[in-house]
């Protein structure tokens, strides 16, 4: 592709679609943004975001507006299913100094300060419109949507999420495999005592957690063995979140009566996928979930959709000619940071599923952590 055509269609408005939309369009690149959800899906319950995620946040122009919005704190809490604090320690800064620890956020205020930069960045949105075919030949992707009309493009970018259609339409048959967890998870009112993240790991589930997301609001989640979800009814979610909280003390006791609104209760499976060989087809290329996802055991799957899309971004930017060595050089350049990710996250699953008491859930965490210190 020649530097007097640069053009990209960016297919999802998710975390790192709009990340990339707005870094794309700061290098001077056109771009049109695509998202099938009419709301921008703006929802959600919390977010942990860790420093090297900060880090994207600052380059993409948002930082600012969201520290306002969330709440940093720099150590993790260790407790038992009781409350008893067993140990604080210092969380790892891994965005560096400039920033704290961690960042918790209701995902719904990310997703609107991502989305009204994509929109003062000058790119052009379509919501509750989506890809249906792509033609690709030597100089461009021919792309038809799903209202009808059509585009060509350079680069199309399949940032369409875990169940990613445009990977499907590329002929990428990996799949998220789930890993044999579940996960309840809702936004509650912040008790004054909550400033950081605690776990507990034991009582009735596996992990019992929560994150402060903002002056008045956290996040709260239970991890369990995986059910059929075909056979949870939606409208007994809170009973049964607050019914497996029964068996945590502490902070719990005032968060668990807060649980009584079964729409703000979401259970979800734990899965992982990492897509082996190239993240591109001719000139489709995936970034973020729809090329990798991991259980949130390490809390790093936004981090490592926000660094894809500043990797990608970074890339296009500096060089005139996008052919097949530059989409081959943004895989080679993130694969084994993510794989590090995504295989540390399913290693704490499994120990914990296999029992493992003497597991060096630390020493893998903290190794992760001082690798991820690094620029990716």
């Amino acid at each position: 592709m020649s530097s007097d055509a640069r053009s990209v269609l960016v297919v999802g408005g998710g975390t790192a679609g709009n990340g990339l939309a707005v870094l794309l369009r700061k290098a001077g690149i056109d771009v049109d943004l695509v998202e099938i959800r009419p709301d921008w899906n703006v929802s959600g319950s919390g977010i942990t975001t860790q420093g090297n995620a900060l880090r994207v946040l600052r380059e993409i122009g948002v930082w600012e507006e969201a520290e306002k919005h969330g709440f940093g704190f720099d150590t993790l809490g260790l407790t038992a299913p009781d409350g008893t604090v067993l140990h604080v320690q210092p969380d790892h800064h891994t965005g560096g100094p400039d920033f704290p620890a961690v960042v918790g956020m209701q995902r719904a205020d990310l997703q609107r300060i991502l989305a009204e930069a994509v929109r003062g960045s000058g790119a052009r949105v379509r919501l509750g419109t989506t890809v249906q075919s792509l033609e690709q030949d030597g100089t461009g992707v021919d792309v038809g949507f799903s209202d009808g009309t059509t585009g060509r493009y350079d680069l199309v970018v399949a940032a369409d999420g875990l169940h990613s259609a445009t990977r499907a339409l590329i002929g990428i048959s990996e799949r998220p495999e789930p890993v044999g967890m579940g996960i309840w998870r809702v936004s509650a009112p912040r008790p004054k005592s909550v400033e950081r993240t605690d776990l507990t790991y034991g009582g009735p589930c596996y992990i019992a957690g929560y994150t402060p997301t903002g002056q008045n609001t956290l996040y709260a989640y239970l991890v369990e063995p995986k059910r059929d979800r075909a056979s949870l009814d939606p409208d007994t979610h809170a009973d049964e979140m607050r019914r497996l909280a029964e068996g945590y003390g502490g902070a719990w006791n005032e968060i668990r009566e807060s649980i009584t609104d079964p729409k703000k209760v979401n259970y979800t499976w734990f899965t992982r996928h990492l897509v082996e060989g190239s993240w591109h087809r001719g000139r489709v290329v995936l970034v973020g979930d729809a090329a990798h996802s991991c259980p949130p055991t390490l809390a790093q799957g936004a981090a490592m959709s926000l660094e894809d899309a500043l990797v990608l971004a970074e890339l296009l930017a500096a060089h005139d000619v996008w052919d097949d060595d530059l989409l081959t050089a943004y895989h080679e350049r993130r694969v084994p940071r993510v794989r590090m990710v995504v295989d540390g996250s399913v290693q704490i699953c499994r120990w914990q599923l296999d029992g493992v008491r003497d597991a060096d859930v630390p020493g893998l965490i903290g190794r992760t952590m001082t690798a991820l210190t690094e620029l990716p």
